[in-house]
This record gives structure tokens, sequence and C-alpha cells, in this order.
């Protein structure tokens, strides 16, 4: 009788003390962080006369202590001719580390979660076309911007963090960065 009360007491015990130890190890109910967000501090711009007639241009946004700090030590004013088209690539780095992070190359490999969101306020003299793909929805990495009559006004460039719910469109899902560029068609 006293060793069934004693083997009945340590299980009740040991079974108290492994049911309120924290699961550090089980996968399902403490998930690993797939998608810390990443600094963004600069966002580069390149810009491809698609008929080879112009120099390549290379425009900026650079706020190495990120949002809330300093203001940017960097924003380019977009200064494209009119009547062209230009393939455009976008890099964003984190130069708050030496050295500097692609973040680019991580939008790349997570493209199936992410999407560039462009919106120009400038009088419909810009069309903007993303030209790359995850497979299923366009990117933004790359796009074509297709300029027309000179004007000036904003473009407004944002990329969204879309995880299991990215369905073409900007209207879902968190922020990673925006910016809204001055922009010169002249």
């Amino acid at each position: 009788m006293n060793t069934h009360k004693i083997f009945l007491t340590t299980s009740i015990i040991l079974f108290s003390i492994l049911a309120c130890k924290k699961d550090e190890l089980n996968p399902i109910s403490n998930p690993p962080n797939q998608n810390e967000e990443e600094l963004i501090t600069t966002m580069k711009l390149t810009f491809v006369d698609s008929a080879g007639a112009l120099s390549d241009q290379t425009f900026y946004f650079q706020d190495i202590d990120g949002p809330g700090g300093n203001a940017p030590s960097q924003f380019d004013t977009i200064r494209i001719q009119p009547n062209r088209t230009y393939l455009v690539t976008i890099e964003l780095l984190n130069e708050s580390l030496s050295p500097a992070s692609n973040i680019s190359d991580e939008v790349l490999e997570e493209a199936g979660d992410h999407l560039f969101c462009f919106d120009p306020l400038i009088n419909n003299n810009l069309t903007i076309v993303r030209t790359d793909s995850d497979g299923t929805y366009e990117v933004g990495l790359s796009s074509k911007w297709t300029t027309f009559a000179s004007s000036s006004g904003m473009i407004k460039i944002r990329l969204k963090h879309q995880p299991g719910i990215k369905n073409g469109s900007c209207d879902v899902g968190e922020t990673d960065i925006e910016l809204d560029f001055q922009l010169e068609i002249e």
C-alpha cells in the first residue's frame, strides 16, 4: 500500500512539473519568428532608358538611423524625361549595419509575401507595370515606367508584406516602407 501511495504521489508531482514547464521545443505552439522586420535605411532606384539613348540614372532615399530619428540624409527628386520607357530596379539596404545588409535579396527570397505598390500622383503622365513575379503575382523589384507629357508631382512607393494573404492587391498586409518621392518629368 505504501509503495502504491509513493508511486501515485511521485507521478502526480512529476506530471505537475512537466505540465507547468514551458513548451519551448514544440514548433507548433512556439513557432520561430519567420519574418522579423528588417530596418530599411536606403532605397535605390535605378532607371535604364529602354531605347539605350540616355545614361542610366540612380535616385536615393537614405535614412541611416531609420524612422523617427534624424531626418533622411538623402531624399532625391526623381527627374526623368517625357515620352520614354525606363526599366527600373529597386534595391533596398540596411546600411546601419557594417557591412550593409541587402534587404532586396530577402524580398526576392520571400517574393510570395511581398508586393511593391506604385501610386503616381502626376496627372496621368506616367504608367508603371511590374515586370517580375513570384510565379503567381507581380513583385515590383523590377518595373517598366512609361512617361508621357512633361509634368511634376509625387510618386508613392510602398513595399507591402503579405505573408499568406498576397492576392496582387495593395490593400492587404503590413507596410515595410512607404516613401513619397518628388517626381519631375521634364
